[in-house]
Order: C-alpha cells, then structure tokens, then sequence
C-alpha cells in the first residue's frame, strides 16, 4: 500500500475512530484539535446495530464493556414523580452484521459516557502512532492536484495527501470545502429548538436505580435524568417554542450565565423536580454544560478532491435518531477499508495514487450514503417547531401518558418509534485486513 500523510480535523469519535484504522494500515495520520485537550465532555452516547460490530472489528469490545454505564431501562413520570410506564433494556445482541436481531430498546446494551469512549478510541489511535496536536485548527487549505497544501491557526503549513473534515456539525472544514452557499444549503436548523445538557451532584437514594427517567411538561418543555454514577445525575433539557431570550443565549460562545438563567426562566415551575434541577444547574461549571439549537446536515457529496468528510460534518443525523454515534464509527471504517481497498495497489486498482484515491472516496460515497439516506429519513425540518408532535398541554401530556402506559404493559420496543437502528437492505461491508479479532488470530 502507497503510505499517504493524512490530516484528520477534529478529535472526537469519527476522527478518532478514523485514526485508529488509517494508522493501523501503515498511513501517516496526524489529527488536530482546535481545543487545548481532547474533549472528554459530554454526557451519555449508544452503539447501536453496525456500531457494535465495528466496535469489534476495533478488537475494543471488552474495553467498551469494561465502561458502560448500568442503565436499566426508560421510564416515564408525570409531573408527582408516579412512573407511568417503564421500558427494560434489550439486551438481545448479536455479533452477525448479516443475521436479523431484536432491535434494542431506548436503553442499548451499550450505553457509554462519551469521554469514555472518545478517551478510548483516542488510546486505541495513538497506539497505532496517530499523532494528536491539541490548541490549533485548519486556517485555509489549497487542493493543488498532488497533495492538499495547509495553513494551521497556530502559522505552520504541510502538505498532505488527504484531509479529512471530521469537526462535527458546526464542521469548519465544510465551510471551507464547499464555501458558504452550499455549506449553508446543506445545515438544517430546527426553528425554535433548543437542548442543554449538563450533570449535577446528586448521590443515589436508597431504592434508586440506574433508570433514564423522562418528565414532559406543558409548553413543549421536556427534562430527561440518567444515571451514570452512584454520585452525580446527568441531565438533558429541551424546549420547542419561540423564546427570544434563550435563542440569543444560545448561540455558539454565548455568555454561559445567561444561557443557564434563561434556561431557569424557561423551566420555573414545570413540575416534577423543575425547580430543583434549575437550582443545580446555576451551580454548574462552565466546562459541564452544553447548549446547542439541533440541526440536520445533509450534502450531495462528502468529498471534493483529496478533501473529505465524516461524521457529524458530513451527515449529522440529528440527536432524537440515537444514531449519531453509531453512524460515526460505521462512516470512519467504511471510509478507511475504501481506502485500503483501492490504494493498496495491484488487484485491478489504479497505479496512478491520485486516481486510486479518488476511486475510494467514490467507493466510501457510494456505499455509505444509501445508509444514511435511512437515517435520515423522514426527519424533517419542515415544520414549525422540532417537536411540533409534542404534547404541549395538560389534556394531551395526560393522553400521551395513556399511551405509554399501554406500551408498557404490552412490553412494546418503543425505540423502534423513533430510533432508526434498523438499517433495511444495507450489510456493514467485510473488507480484508479489517478486522482486528482475524489478525491478532494470525498473529
């Protein structure tokens, strides 16, 4: 195989998971980051169907295992804190991409703190000699035909033989790819949404589970709590509706005092622990909240030339199709076994690298976006507001309540009402040489 310099943008799961195996197969990959340490932030994340058995194929299987956080199940509570319907995890797996399994419910049986496994994937990537640099970011960058000339905010250029945008949903590598006009074409906020997440210091009850539980609240208000930790309470926070306040609070690098008083105003009195959950949150820390409006991204192409994207960059899925990190991970291998496979040379490939390089981005392309055309589907940016379905008021909260209860006592997967794990007619591909549990056999 011709030894390519890769650049990979951004060190979260798709870069990292990139890394991993580009540098596995002898390439030499340097990975950049625009903060000043890799981002172990962020709450609770899921593998879901191709995901785990990527995971795998990384030979990461029990390091994943040894992380999971112990989460029970999803129940639902009105605003007295009464369950009203509860959902057990799945724990019907199977390690065969090819054999039909029991899709897994809202709780997988791979629930993983995000830090965790981006702290994971990151060891198992400098393992195989990826090199991380932390405090610097892709100025601009020139595609000249042989290799992609690049400027880095910190003054130092390379060149490269690839680069890969995997910065996330904001991606800045898009941007620069595709300019603005088709950039903003391809991001689809979601009007008058807005999310929060956060974790606050509660030790675990006596008779506490380790259980999702989910609070909606009149005026398309919604709180979510999960419990990774005998010690803390991770907290999830959302709300469709037109509100000046939060919206000028929450835009990227805004004041986060005002984000999080806007937040307590938007919450005041909801029921159920509200008023509690507020008070916790004006305590947080600057580093433990995220604040973000959701959005769609969806492109006609990844790649342009020797540039590339993955990830959230490339096709964010949106957070209520509990795929995006799935989709990360599955994106990253098929982009890296195309590469192998069509720039390893002889077996009929090009002889010529810049045609062979060019053939495995078409390849990725080609056999990755029938995927994510499934995930995508039906997610809609079309309505009035993100969770325009919602019950917003007293009548329609105690009928959605109604429902759940009747799931509930029939055992329904209500994960399969909006989750979109099951991928129709699309097999995660077997490359050769990819697959980590076969070498170590060999070996």
């Amino acid at each position: 195989m011709t030894r390519m310099k890769v650049l990979v943008s951004g060190a979260g799961i798709a870069g990292n998971s990139l890394a991993f195996w580009l540098s596995r197969l002898g390439h030499d990959v340097t990975v950049i980051e625009r903060f000043s340490d890799l981002r172990t932030t962020g709450l609770q994340v899921d593998l879901r169907g191709h995901g785990i058995d990527v995971i795998k194929r990384m030979g990461l299987e029990d390091e994943v295992k040894a992380r999971l956080a112990p989460e029970q199940g999803f129940e639902v509570v009105n605003s007295a804190g009464t369950r009203q319907g509860f959902f057990p995890a799945n724990k019907s797996t199977t390690s065969n991409s090819r054999r039909p399994k029991v899709r897994q419910n809202f709780t997988s049986d791979y629930e993983i703190m995000r830090g965790d496994l981006c702290r994971l994937l990151y060891d198992a990537a400098v393992r195989s000699h990826a090199r991380f640099q932390f405090n610097t970011s892709i100025e601009s960058f020139e595609d000249q035909g042989g290799a992609v000339q690049v400027k880095f905010a910190d003054g130092r250029t390379g060149r490269f033989d690839l680069v890969v945008g995997a910065d996330g949903q904001g991606s800045s590598t898009r941007r620069k790819l595709f300019g603005s006009a088709v950039a903003d074409a391809a991001y689809h906020p979601f009007k008058d949404t807005y999310m929060a997440y956060f974790t606050i210091p509660r030790p675990i009850q006596p008779g506490e589970d380790y259980v999702a539980t989910m609070y909606i609240a009149p005026g398309r208000r919604g709180i979510m709590t999960r419990r990774h930790s005998p010690h803390e309470l991770q907290v999830y926070i959302g709300c469709s509706a037109r509100l000046p306040r939060l919206e000028a609070a929450s835009h990227r690098g805004g004041d986060v005092e005002e984000q999080k008083a806007a937040w307590a105003e938007v919450f005041k009195g909801a029921g159920w622990r509200s008023d509690e959950i507020m008070q916790a949150l004006m305590a947080t820390t600057e580093s433990d909240i995220y604040v973000e409006s959701p959005a769609l991204v969806k492109l006609a192409s990844w790649s342009r030339g020797r540039v590339t994207l993955v990830g959230d960059a490339a096709w964010c899925p949106t957070a209520t199709t509990g795929m995006g990190t799935t989709c990360g991970i599955v994106g990253a291998y098929v982009l890296a076994s195309e590469i192998a496979k069509h720039c390893a040379g002889g077996n009929g490939n090009s002889s010529d690298p810049e045609d062979a390089l060019r053939s495995a981005l078409q390849a990725y392309e080609q056999k990755f976006q029938p995927h994510m055309a499934q995930v995508q589907k039906d997610v809609s940016v079309e309505d009035d507001s993100y969770w325009a379905g919602l019950a917003s008021s007293e009548w329609g909260i105690y009928a959605f309540h109604w429902l759940v209860a009747i799931a509930s006592f029939l055992r329904l997967n209500v994960g399969r009402w909006f989750l979109k794990e099951e991928i129709k007619g699309w097999h995660l591909p077997n490359y050769d040489g990819m697959d980590v549990r076969k070498d170590e056999l060999e070996e």
